[in-house]
């Protein structure tokens, strides 16, 4: 207790309180451009000055928040505070840059600030900032939860012909909904996992995952024995439904458990484990299914590994004793609220555009690979190989790419550079089959679209985080990804209608139509790069630096 008697939180007391009380939404109108103005403050007071402070908008007129590095250089370079003229006089006290007055003037600016509502002390906040170990157990369980639902996604996406004579099929069109309607199964739980992660945390959301994994798993094992394959379908949608609640949480965690230097990387693990999942289905598939009669084998064996991977839930660590980094403790809207300050940012859904786009062809194209190669005489295998070269090598560059960027942080620029690079990566693909089965332009075409492709995805993620610190990840991160699922199965809708039929086409049964639009699609998706050319701040780094 201070000498005016004033009451002081702690670091430790202002984190516990915040994390453990749903967050509310807070009172002032957010920026029309950056979400960072209308975050409350957490400030930190210490012998050496430091501050906590939201970001700045640059273009704001109005209104004008100061992050904690321009307050305190402006300490540091105006003149101390007026006195009276019976103020003790000290040779340090006019000193504009003596560290003692620039924290003091720094405290002063920042006086009335709060946690989440809980009032803080800038003189006694004091931390401590720390990352725990145990944190990788949240992020290797959201990686084999994502790698589990999304082998179920795609079970029957490489051995459909003989799931369709398993279960007694006309055609293989019933197959193919199999994929597609966990597409549509994501949308409609989506909505919960923000509740879910807000109100319990990450650990109950993907203890929500796994249960809902589990059941649709072993349910598509007994509908399998059964040959019911209603029962099949049905399995199929509770996986859906699990998806989004691994799917959103890591941006979510990585903002409660990891500092600016790595939320990149641990983003990158956990989410873009989500397409290695199917490419094992695709891979394994294959190998354990040779005839019909050994479709329930494959189906238990899948659900033995999501059962595995499920039960890593129990092991998450549900939140950080102290926090992170300063940027950890920004205050958040709540999920209503979000979604209205989201409504007023162009930029946000600049961004949603491109990750939908991008994300949704990315899904596309891996379905069709094989379609895609055949009909120029590839064989099966050779195009397997390709859709090997575009996971393998996307995540060979982004385990490189993703710990530079997290030291780098010039999301933006990246960005400039990767957007259009997709974008004519996808032009090529309409060009990369040959009828000679010419090996090198779909491999390399492959090889350098996913390497790009999972290069981008971590860096919009966390880009959002940047831009949009005072909403909630757990809802700027489910939309984003809402887009890429709702897109994505448009897309596989749209390019297998633009399939020619097995007798017609140039060779029979080409997607060169199906390309076509793709690569038109993927072009126009540069377009919002303009909308979001101005966002250069980055609040969480800054605040963090």
């Amino acid at each position: 207790m201070s000498d005016d008697n004033r009451t002081s939180i702690s670091a430790s007391e202002a984190y516990e309180s915040a994390l453990e009380s749903p967050r509310p939404s807070t009172d002032r109108e957010a920026s029309p451009v950056d979400d960072a103005a209308s975050v409350h403050t957490a400030t930190l007071g210490n012998p050496s000055g430091r501050a906590l402070g939201t970001d700045s908008n640059p273009d704001e007129k109005s209104g004008h928040v100061k992050n904690a590095s321009e307050i305190t250089e402006t300490a540091l370079l105006t003149e101390g505070p007026s006195r009276s003229d019976d103020s003790p006089r000290d040779s340090s006290y006019n000193d504009p840059k003596d560290p003692e007055m620039a924290t003091q003037r720094v405290e002063s600016q920042l006086a009335g600030m709060s946690v989440d509502g809980v009032a803080v002390d800038p003189e006694n906040y004091q931390g401590p900032f720390k990352t725990y170990k145990r944190r990788w157990l949240g992020i290797l369980s959201m990686a084999l939860l994502n790698i589990a639902n999304s082998w179920g996604w795609l079970t029957f996406a490489a051995i459909s012909p003989y799931c369709a004579d398993f279960y007694n099929l006309s055609s293989e069109s019933p197959i193919n909904w199999l994929s597609i309607v966990i597409l549509f199964a994501y949308l409609v739980s989506s909505p919960f996992v923000w509740t879910v992660l807000i109100k319990k945390g990450t650990k109950w959301a993907l203890i929500v995952c796994g249960i809902l994994s589990i059941i649709g798993n072993w349910i598509r094992y007994g509908g399998t024995r059964a040959n019911n394959f209603g029962a099949v379908m049905f399995g199929q949608i509770l996986i859906g439904f699990a998806q989004p609640f691994a799917l959103s949480a890591p941006a979510f965690y990585t903002d409660i458990w990891f500092t600016s230097r790595s939320r990149i990387s641990a983003n990158a693990i956990a989410s873009l484990a989500n397409p290695l999942g199917g490419a094992i289905a695709q891979l394994v598939g294959p190998a354990v299914v040779t005839k019909a009669d050994e479709l329930p084998t494959f189906i238990l064996i899948t659900a033995i590994v999501s059962t595995v991977c499920a039960l890593t839930a129990l092991v998450v660590p549900q939140k950080p004793p102290t926090p992170a980094c300063p940027s950890s403790m920004i205050p958040k809207h709540s999920p209503m609220e979000s979604l209205k300050q989201l409504a007023k940012k162009p930029q946000y859904w600049a961004l949603w555009a491109m990750f939908g786009i991008y994300v949704g062809f990315f899904n596309a194209f891996s379905s069709f690979t094989a379609q895609i190669m055949m009909p120029y005489g590839y064989s099966s295998d050779e195009a397997g190989y390709a859709g090997a070269a575009l996971i393998l090598a996307g995540i060979v560059c982004c385990a490189i790419t993703s710990p530079i960027i997290d030291r780098l942080h010039h999301q933006l620029y990246v960005m400039y550079a990767l957007v259009p690079s997709v974008a004519a990566l996808y032009i090529g693909v309409i060009f990369m089959s040959k009828e000679d089965r010419d090996l090198a332009p779909p491999y390399v075409v492959c090889a350098l679209l996913g390497a790009l492709s999972f290069t981008l995805l971590p860096i919009f993620l966390e880009w959002c985080g940047e831009q949009f610190s005072s909403i909630d990840p757990a809802v700027t991160s489910s939309l984003l990804w809402m887009g890429g699922q709702l897109l994505g199965a448009i897309f596989i809708i749209v390019m297998n209608a633009l399939k020619y039929n097995d007798d017609q086409g140039d060779p029979p049964g080409n997607m060169r139509r199906a390309l076509i639009f793709e690569a038109i699609i993927a072009c126009v998706g540069i377009l919002p790069l303009w909308a979001v050319r101005k966002n250069t701040n980055n609040t969480r780094i800054d605040m963090d630096r």
